[in-house]
């Protein structure tokens, strides 16, 4: 088992990455947990409201410039501080218009969505997400400048810190105002800390430059379109829900559409770092050492979702028990196709096109992610109620990604059959189904409490998967070295 480990854990990098970010996102986690506890479920539906507003335009407003940061600063590190001092006026250029604009808008958004309290709120809100846009390049210059270790703290703390800041404001002072006071204080303190460390541990002198600002347009204009539309896409589902229903049935969709910190660790910083590794190393698209290192983040990222994600889907009714309380148990099946979703994650190939440029190409599978998300949500939601939004979403997604995939074959000459490690996904696959069955008889054979049955099937389950993937080592003792990720740790 621990050869297995060995060869299929997150790499160097990725891996300092995930334990930063996975210590922030169980933080991030808790918060809505202890919240369905304080609130109730009318006021719990404005919450998720309300930072499904602050998410959509979060996504929005960057504009693809923090992002962008992963392509431009490890091929001109010379020039980090300027790239840097340009996001940074962009983002908090749009973060001011945000926050103007949610504090004209309050009553519409309000009314549009059926909920008045919306109103009182929302410019309290626009601030806070003005402070967090302008502070959005913080990490990413860290990651992009190889300061995996720096990087991995500052995900961590940030996250904590945030949590802290929400949930002991919305204990002392009462209701999602109180909340939100919480929000913007941490806010503050965040942007102040990125100035700090960048003026004084990166040593980065933000000095903006407009011809560098020129040349960042001509790769982000492509990209941030396409990051605009895949937020689009991504949260048009929230926004018919809520608009269709009441706070307190958005609330029920809204914990079925739960967000697994794990799996956005792992894909998000494995992602970044094969980026930043495709970049320095000149990613040829017909170069081995790039489709190596794609397979080889596809392997490991599938050992841990592939078993998650059925695992989950296996235990539902005790996930969503122990986490928001039997009152949500309505969301069942709203989280089991959500978290279907994670499955299409695992082949990152959003960012093997973005290391190949291809950001026009994004644009348009998101488009038609969108267009086909908003010609079949109506018609799902009709006719298979709250999880009909989660298929129009499923399926749109699965589409795309096999067109992303086809994309690549293409831009590296590679045929279908040697695109993707097909066998090692499937034997993940089977195994981690297998390892449900002895798992889900242990939790329907005894009557006991929803926590000490989901503890126990998680534990036969882990063993089960563990035996069974040993069968992975036969004749495979680790992963062979991939020079682009070599490069990258050094």
């Amino acid at each position: 088992m621990r050869a297995l480990l060995r060869a299929h854990a997150p790499s160097g990098p990725a891996l300092w990455l995930v334990l930063g970010r996975g210590l922030g996102f169980v933080a991030t986690f808790a918060v809505p947990i202890v919240l369905v506890r304080v609130f109730d479920q009318t006021t719990f539906g404005t919450y998720k409201q309300l930072f499904l507003v602050y998410g959509t335009l979060y996504g929005l407003a960057q504009l693809g410039v923090a992002e962008s940061l992963y392509y431009f600063v490890p091929r001109r590190p010379s020039e980090a501080g300027r790239y840097a001092a340009n996001a940074l006026a962009t983002l908090a250029g749009a973060g001011a218009i945000c926050a103007g604009a949610l504090a004209l808008m309050a009553p519409a958004i309000g009314g549009w969505l059926m909920n008045p309290a919306l109103t009182a709120t929302l410019p309290l809100l626009g601030v806070f997400l003005a402070l967090m846009l302008t502070s959005a390049l913080f990490e990413i210059v860290l990651v992009a400048k190889v300061r995996y270790r720096t990087a991995a703290w500052t995900y961590g703390a940030s996250d904590v810190a945030r949590a802290a800041f929400l949930v002991l404001a919305a204990l002392a002072f009462g209701g999602v105002r109180g909340l939100l006071w919480g929000a913007v204080a941490f806010g503050a303190a965040r942007v102040a800390v990125m100035l700090w460390l960048l003026a004084r541990g990166l040593d980065v002198t933000l000095r903006p430059s407009l011809a560098l600002w020129r040349e960042q347009w001509v790769y982000t204009v492509p990209f941030a379109l396409a990051v605009g539309v895949d937020v689009l896409q991504a949260n048009l589902h929230n926004y018919v829900v809520a608009a269709r229903f009441e706070p307190a049935v958005f609330a029920v969709y809204a914990v079925g559409c739960l967000q697994i910190p794990l799996v956005d660790v792992l894909t998000t910083s494995s992602a970044n770092v094969m980026m930043v590794a495709m970049a320095r190393d000149g990613f040829d698209r017909r170069g081995a050492d790039a489709l190596a290192l794609w397979h080889d983040t596809t392997r490991r990222l599938s050992l841990i979702v592939f078993p998650l994600v059925v695992f989950l889907v296996a235990m539902a009714p005790d996930v969503i028990t122990v986490l928001f309380t039997r009152q949500y148990l309505a969301s069942v099946p709203v989280f089991r196709l959500w978290t279907c979703m994670l499955l299409l994650a695992v082949p990152c190939v959003d960012a093997v096109l973005r290391a190949c440029a291809e950001t026009r190409y994004l644009l348009g599978l998101n488009l038609l992610r969108l267009v086909l998300v908003m010609v079949s949500i109506t018609f799902c939601l009709d006719r298979f109620g709250l999880p009909g939004a989660v298929l129009a979403m499923l399926a749109a997604t699965g589409v795309a990604r096999v067109m992303a995939i086809g994309r690549i074959g293409r831009l590296t000459g590679t045929r279908v059959g040697a695109l993707l490690p097909w066998k090692p996904l499937a034997a993940t696959a089977g195994f981690a189904l297998a390892a449900a069955v002895p798992a889900l008889a242990f939790a329907r054979a005894l009557a006991l409490p929803p926590l000490a049955a989901l503890a126990g099937a998680a534990v036969i389950y882990a063993l089960a998967y563990g035996a069974l993937c040993l069968r992975l080592l036969s004749g495979v003792t680790a992963v062979p070295p991939v020079p682009a990720l070599q490069n990258a740790v050094r």
